[in-house]
């Protein structure tokens, strides 16, 4: 069985600090990492607030799809984890505003204990071409 496996990699997003790529091609089908709000230009996390922190994940990930010549159209399933379901309504407007809601991808929403370097949102991603 041939391997098709392609690493998928970016500087225009945050680089992997362990042993995992920021997304793996299968075929037409793309895996991202999951994304927090790391500015790559400053090695900064965006915390000013949820929303510029939700929209920073979503930057990080559209460059990775980017990477993979793929958009936001591309993405059939996404993974949303929340350190706090209290910021839901909130992340969901600014993840809303990268979808078309007529055909936004299939999606699951996850409240934990804790995330990545203590941030409040991390999101992650399946597209197909």
């Amino acid at each position: 069985m041939k391997n098709n496996k392609t690493i998928i990699k970016t500087d225009n997003a945050p680089a992997p600090i362990g042993p995992y790529n920021q997304a793996i091609l299968s075929g037409d089908t793309l895996y991202t990492s999951g994304q927090i709000a790391l500015d790559v230009t400053t090695g900064e996390l965006i915390l000013d607030s949820i929303k510029a922190e939700t929209a920073k994940v979503m930057e990080n990930l559209k460059a990775v799809l980017s990477a993979a010549e793929m958009t936001f159209e591309n993405v059939v399933k996404t993974t949303i984890f929340i350190a706090d379901m209290k910021n839901f309504a909130e992340i969901n407007e600014v993840y809303a505003q990268y979808f078309d809601e007529s055909t936004a991808p299939a999606r699951e929403t996850l409240e934990v204990a804790n995330l990545p370097k203590y941030v409040h949102v991390e999101i992650s991603m399946i597209a197909v071409k």
